[in-house]
């Protein structure tokens, strides 16, 4: 865990991006490339981006790993990969706030930490597994802060309507983050590929002056010191990488995983206040 501040203008987009195992065969390029050039354009009529990596950039698989198959033969090594992974994010090296370290990468800590050299090759902060980001103003006023953390574990339903199968995995989703800090208004995790944003949720309730009944809504500055869990952002980053690809079987197909979107999330903040967390969904 480590506590990290950023001063950034009043509006901006904040990317959280991760899960790209580079150096797999499963992991998308293209779709890669599609992230890159959303980071170098503005969005929804803000040019002001900044990027969280959020964990297992790598693939980070050595032969000792139970995860290691013959379709792994040719892969690059961790080095390799590594290099490879810090050349095509150098264009927005400066758009980096911090790299997060998955468990790809942790379970190679004997070789050393590859997501802290990521983090030095783009020259920005290595927030270890799971990091809060305080989003300060340009006179370093607190505007709002981000719990960013790799993860761990699935996000499933097992329900057979849609409807409730979706309810079920942003709750599940909100449980896993929400006693993890309480000043939080923004929670994100990666690891599960999953692309999904639990918003906010405001609840009517009446009062009086002694005259008249009125209506409101719960709700909770974003930088109070503390903020109630239904009144928090919550999001799961998606990925890069594919479950199928053609003559392969990857880990993730053995495994029985269901396909997911490939993506990533954009919080959008305007004038201070955070007005929507995005999921950005992508091809193959």
């Amino acid at each position: 865990m480590k506590l990290l501040e950023a001063r950034l203008k009043n509006s901006h987009n904040l990317f959280f991006a991760g899960d790209d195992h580079e150096g797999s065969k499963h992991s998308s390029q293209s779709a890669f490339l599609e992230f890159l050039g959303m980071v170098k354009v503005p969005y929804m009529g803000c040019a002001n981006n900044y990027v969280v990596s959020m964990g297992d950039q790598l693939e980070a698989i050595t032969i000792g790993d139970p995860r290691y198959a013959k379709d792994k033969l040719n892969d690059p090594l961790p080095l390799a990969q590594l290099k490879r992974a810090i050349a095509k994010r150098k264009e927005i090296a400066n758009k980096h706030l911090v790299v997060l370290e998955g468990n790809h990468c942790a379970k190679l800590w004997h070789f050393g930490n590859l997501a802290e050299e990521l983090a030095n090759g783009l020259g920005c902060a290595f927030g270890t597994y799971t990091c809060k980001l305080s989003i300060k103003d340009g006179w370093g006023r607190l505007m709002y802060k981000v719990f960013a953390t790799h993860g761990s574990g699935t996000i499933r339903s097992v329900a057979d309507d849609p409807i409730r199968r979706e309810a079920n995995m942003r709750l599940s989703l909100k449980r896993k983050m929400m006693h993890k800090a309480g000043d939080c208004a923004v929670m994100v995790m990666g690891h599960s590929h999953r692309l999904m944003v639990t918003p906010p949720q405001h609840s009517l309730y009446l009062t009086d002056d002694g005259e008249r009944i009125r209506q409101h809504y719960t709700g909770y500055e974003q930088n109070a010191p503390y903020i109630h869990p239904d009144a928090r952002w919550y999001g799961n980053s998606g990925s890069f990488c594919r479950l199928y690809v053609e003559g392969e079987s990857g880990y993730a197909e053995r495994a029985g995983y269901d396909p997911m979107e490939l993506g990533f999330l954009i919080l959008r903040v305007r004038d201070k206040k955070i007005v929507g967390l995005d999921p950005i969904y992508l091809g193959v």
